[in-house]
């Protein structure tokens, strides 16, 4: 210590920061050190003159405190007894000597070293009448919070009892009574006694009343505690102490927590509002009831919905773009959509009601274009499967108040996908049905309306919750049992089924090396040549889609992932002339044509759910009684087809050379194999006309001439559809000509270019160019040879008019 400190009063000394306590001249306090900092002080102190100034920091979540962090009034003390304990602790027992003001800190490590001056006491004046009232006032204050509050040491009470000084009996009630640290430091801070004093009266005061009011409560607890078990008391204990208080702003129960929860959702008015009240009705409700359960229940449920949660939309074009086509092929008009969506959605982020529903059998890859575009986007992805929900609850939820009561599936689906602007999937959405617990499908229509789903209520939630924001994807295997509302919600897009060619870059592109790879096998052990993957496509599978020749690829795998684990080779290699080998016999065989062209014998075109295929009509004219008979397991529109074709036939007779009372001594059999399949549609009526005009004529049709129409009375061909997977299936089956409808023309932009490139159309919009088409007419002069006089004259009368002529060429 330098000889300038000495003369001015200061000394320099270790410094000990303590925390959440502070220690009064002439008193004896033990406390435990911890911190390395501290520990260095005390040796430093006991290694001079035991002597160490004793500081409360300001801050006690401060682990290591600054100089900046302490108080500048502090303790002198005298350290009396150290106890090392396991570990790194120690237990110290110091005496507080003299208040001290520290001028400065000098050093901060390894320990804090201060300058310190000793802070003499003045002198009290203890006889006064003043100090004497004072003495009084604090004994009396001390007995009555003995009485009222926490028991002190008998020794303790005994102390302040006999204690005269004035500012020794201040500092001795302020360190045994509880006070806050700050209250003790103020008094520390404190040098004149009587002013000390009432600082320790005031604050003596207060702690009277709390405890008076703590008697008071459990006085009132203690009255309910008959009533109830032991929790109860508990929670009422809690309530009254908060309300007494008036701090109901602290979460300190469940209620509390609540209300936390739903401020910091800043939610709107509205929904706030709702939750804070059911809020407080939990608050005020008895533990254990069965409706807080349901006010439990229905506010985590509330909390749980992502009301101001979203996630960035990715609208880079060329990501999209790629995405999409590593995971489908083909796809080109919808791929196309998406990107247009993406592109416009960059261009004006706050787009909304874009709702799109993808028609198309099965297997055609409905659900997984919707996860492609998910991921394109960078949106979550929920799934609501619908197909057989015939609860309107499914899709709006239950009344909280029922037993078993849960949102709705749209809701769920929010949930799940834990943002408010997510990808949903609503799956199967035609196969929806109505019974005597309401309408699934008309619940929808608010759910798939962008002027309505902003505000939509689950019957549980009972909250406006905007869905706006939410791309949702809906599918269907065919849109005719959609309802017509639900329907003009939706975009349309129809997938249609994959073409040959498609299935087989499906298959080598994904589906082989997704096989591949979940059986273990690679490149060097496993091989599957195209002329194979053809044969799969060809012999044995007939679908729409490609779930079939995934299932053939993966019994491919096992037996190959069998004889290589067995030894038997190290590399299997499978080619067309393999399968049967491997998977048996073929189970489809091709659609050959017939070997010559027959009479009354016409190739149709249908489509299937499987795709397209031929499809040939047979009619004979027998003798009869004019009896018509249709065989083939026909429907009903068929069946109206087949009707109009001999009606319009019949109005031809003369043209066409037939005999007018044909319908009257010929019976008429109209057969469509194969006769165990049942068949109906709308596109086979001009096949029908052909194959009677072809066997009432009794000329011969081309067996590579196929045709797809219906028929009006007058001879109109109407348009049809599915006519790409119709003119697929003509390609297979080795057809060179395909008639289609005049108002199909345009439709030949989405035929496969393979199909164009080997196939001839033919547009006709009436019969006479389907005619002129398809039947073999013989030359005009060896065909009026064979006739009679009748046949000649009406053949002449017709040339004359120019309506045969055309068909006779």
């Amino acid at each position: 210590m330098s000889e300038k400190n000495s003369k001015d009063g200061f000394e320099e000394m270790p410094l000990l920061a303590l925390r959440g306590i502070a220690i009064f001249p002439k008193m004896i306090l033990s406390f435990d050190v911890g911190r390395k900092k501290s520990a260095l002080a005390l040796s430093e102190a006991m290694k001079r003159d035991q002597k160490i100034c004793l500081v409360a920091q300001r801050d006690l979540r401060d682990d290591e405190p600054e100089a900046d962090g302490l108080y500048s009034i502090g303790t002198i003390a005298q350290v009396k007894q150290i106890l090392h304990l396991g570990g790194d602790g120690v237990k110290v027992l110091v005496e507080g000597l003299d208040r001290a003001n520290v001028e400065k800190i000098t050093k901060s490590e390894p320990h804090f070293t201060a300058l310190v001056k000793a802070i003499p006491q003045p002198k009290s004046r203890n006889d006064s009448p003043a100090a004497q009232a004072l003495i009084r006032r604090a004994q009396e204050m001390t007995t009555a919070y003995v009485e009222k509050g926490p028991k002190l040491p008998q020794e303790v009470y005994t102390e302040i009892m006999a204690q005269k000084d004035l500012g020794t009996l201040a500092d001795y009630i302020a360190s045994n009574i509880f006070m806050e640290l700050e209250d003790k430091q103020t008094a520390l801070e404190q040098i004149n006694p009587s002013r000390r004093m009432r600082l320790v009266l005031k604050t003596l005061d207060r702690e009277i009343n709390i405890v008076r009011l703590e008697q008071e409560i459990n006085d009132k607890v203690h009255t309910e505690l008959e009533r109830s078990q032991r929790e109860y008391y508990l929670r009422e204990q809690i309530k009254v102490l908060s309300g007494e208080l008036g701090d109901a702003d602290s979460p300190q129960d469940e209620a509390d927590e609540y209300h936390y929860r739903i401020d910091k959702l800043h939610l709107p008015k509205e929904t706030a509002d709702k939750m804070h009240k059911e809020a407080e009705r939990l608050y005020k409700m008895p533990q254990g009831s069965h409706e807080g359960t349901v006010v439990r229940t229905w506010l985590d449920t509330c909390l749980e919905l992502p009301w101001n949660k979203t996630t960035k939309d990715r609208t880079d074009l060329e990501h999209a773009r790629r995405v999409l086509d590593s995971s489908h092929y083909g796809l080109d008009k919808l791929k196309e959509r998406i990107l247009e969506f993406i592109a416009v959605k960059r261009l004006v982020p706050d787009l909304k009601g874009q709702i799109i529903c993808l028609v198309g059998p099965p297997g055609v890859g409905k659900t997984s274009i919707a996860q492609s575009v998910a991921k394109a986007l960078g949106r979550k992805f929920a799934r609501v499967s619908l197909g057989g929900s015939r609860d309107e609850a499914d899709i709006r939820g239950h009344r909280k108040t029922y037993i078993g009561a849960m949102p709705g599936r749209i809701i769920t689906a929010m949930m799940q996908a834990g943002t408010k602007n997510p990808v949903i999937l609503l799956d199967e959405v035609d196969k929806l049905f109505e019974d005597f617990r309401g309408d699934p499908s008309a619940a929808l229509l608010e759910v798939l309306d962008s002027e309505q789903n902003m505000a939509f209520r689950d019957h549980f939630i009972e909250l406006p919750f905007d869905l706006s924001d939410v791309l949702f994807i809906t599918t269907a295997n065919t849109d005719e049992t959609i309802p017509a509302p639900l329907l003009d919600r939706m975009e349309v897009m129809e997938l249609s089924s994959y073409t040959r060619e498609e299935k087989f870059n499906i298959a080598k592109k994904h589906l082989l090396h997704k096989q591949m790879k979940r059986h273990g096998l690679t490149s060097k052990t496993f091989r599957l040549t195209d002329s194979a993957i053809y044969g799969l496509i060809d012999y044995y599978t007939r679908e729409a889609g490609v779930r079939n020749i995934e299932r053939e690829i993966a019994s491919l795998c096992r037996k190959a992932a069998k004889k290589i684990a067995i030894g038997e080779t190290n590399c299997v290699k499978i080619s067309d002339a393999d399968l049967e080998t491997f998977i048996g016999p073929h189970k489809f065989k091709d659609e050959a044509l017939s070997g010559k062209d027959e009479i009354g014998v016409v190739t149709g075109l249908a489509w299937t759910s499987v795709g397209g295929e031929t499809m040939p009509i047979e009619v004979c004219v027998l003798d009869g009684t004019g009896k018509i008979e249709l065989t083939g397991s026909l429907g009903d529109v068929m069946k109206e087809s087949a009707r109009a074709a001999i009606s319009y036939i019949r109005s031809r007779t003369d043209e066409l050379g037939i005999e007018h009372d044909f319908y009257k001594d010929k019976d008429i059999h109209v057969h469509v194999p194969e006769g165990a399949i049942p068949k109906d549609g709308p596109s086979a009526g001009v096949t029908m006309a052909t194959a009677l005009a072809s066997a009432l004529m009794e000329l011969p049709v081309h067996r590579d001439v196929a045709m797809t129409g219906e028929i009006t009375l007058r001879g109109r061909v109407l348009p049809i559809g599915g006519l790409k997977e119709k003119t697929m299936a003509a390609y297979r089956a080795g057809i060179k000509t395909v008639v289609i409808p005049a108002d199909n023309k345009a439709d030949l932009a989405e035929i496969d270019k393979t199909v164009l490139e080997h196939v001839n159309f033919v547009t006709a919009d009436n019969m006479d160019t389907v005619f002129k088409t398809a039947i073999i007419f013989p030359p005009k002069k060896e065909k009026v040879a064979a006739r009679d006089n009748s046949a000649i004259n009406a053949a002449i009368a017709a040339e004359k008019h120019g309506a045969v002529p055309a068909l006779r060429q």
